[in-house]
């Protein structure tokens, strides 16, 4: 008493309509494919430059004004160690790596945002203006405490 299933399509029809679905679909693959946007140099005149000079290393990003990063260096990425990565020198030192790498956008003028109180801050900002960019703002954006801590609850005895 075994009953059999039988369904009303066609074998044939289903591969054919598989196929067709098939075909159909790379097409419409192959249209969604764009062909990759070169990424060259993009023609910036104004930049921003963030700083971060800390007692143990100095960063330098540039990025323009809606944040895309164009260039970044660091101290030790030099290959300063220890103390010396915070030393001014080394500060200039990653301002002329980070000015060869933002050559190629034309920048002109930067906004300069220093966070940090660590020794490369000025000389950084220094470097850059001997490079010939115009600064046209210093901001400091080092964090600075409020209110300090808590005061500690009384003891409960």
């Amino acid at each position: 008493m075994s009953e059999e299933k039988t369904t009303n399509q066609d074998p044939e029809k289903s591969q054919k309509t598989t196929s067709e679905d098939v075909s159909e679909s790379t097409q419409q693959d192959a249209a969604k494919v764009q062909p990759k946007r070169k990424r060259g140099a993009r023609q910036v005149s104004k930049a921003q430059v963030r700083i971060k000079s800390t007692y143990n290393n100095t960063i330098v990003t540039v990025t323009d004004l809606s944040g895309a990063t164009l260039g970044w260096g660091s101290a030790g990425m030099l290959g300063f160690k220890g103390a010396k990565k915070s030393t001014p020198y080394a500060a200039s030192q990653v301002v002329a790596t980070v000015v060869e790498k933002i050559a190629k956008h034309n920048i002109k003028e930067l906004q300069v945002f220093v966070k940090g109180v660590g020794g490369g801050r000025d000389a950084a900002i220094r470097a850059f203006a001997a490079n010939g960019f115009d600064i046209s703002l210093i901001k400091d954006t080092t964090p600075v405490a409020h209110n300090g801590c808590t005061k500690r609850k009384p003891r409960r005895v």
